[in-house]
């Protein structure tokens, strides 16, 4: 997807959240270890989640921020999120930390992003915008960590 604005930048970033979620929908019911399914769905009804709530920044951010143009300062850096970008039984063959490991990296790269735009950005509703996305992913991350301990306690 070639990014140019803000509101193609969440686009994107609602797809990536949905395709993770149903990869991790159809490994679920796949993988050999009963505490990784387990996880795996409970992280694919996650990632469906996060494109819903990404899918009302579209909705409810500043029209100028939404229009504001990314060439200037994105520098490629949303090609270099690396997420296991076709179903293919992947995490059907990754054990509970390991998925746990690929999940927090993808959002941990969604949110070096966002922080970088919003220390980037040039209209005050841009820099807004890119902040409310970093403290949502942040906060998205925090409550899955919480979920995942919890799970591991079991």
């Amino acid at each position: 997807m070639d990014i140019k604005s803000f509101e193609d930048l969440i686009e994107w970033a609602r797809e990536l959240h949905a395709h993770l979620s149903r990869c991790l929908s159809e490994c679920s019911t796949k993988n050999k270890e009963e505490r990784a399914r387990a996880l795996l769905t409970y992280l694919s009804d996650h990632e469906a989640e996060l494109e819903r709530i990404t899918a009302e920044f579209e909705k409810q951010a500043d029209s100028r921020a939404l229009k504001t143009r990314l060439y200037d300062y994105l520098n490629d850096e949303h090609k270099a999120i690396k997420t296991h970008r076709t179903c293919d039984d992947h995490y059907a063959n990754l054990d509970f930390d390991s998925i746990v490991r690929e999940v927090f990296s993808f959002h941990d790269q969604l949110i070096d992003l966002y922080d970088s735009l919003a220390g980037k950005a040039e209209i005050p509703e841009a820099k807004e915008l890119a902040e409310s996305l970093r403290a949502m992913e942040e906060n998205e991350a925090m409550r899955l960590a919480r979920q995942i301990g919890m799970m591991d306690d079991v």
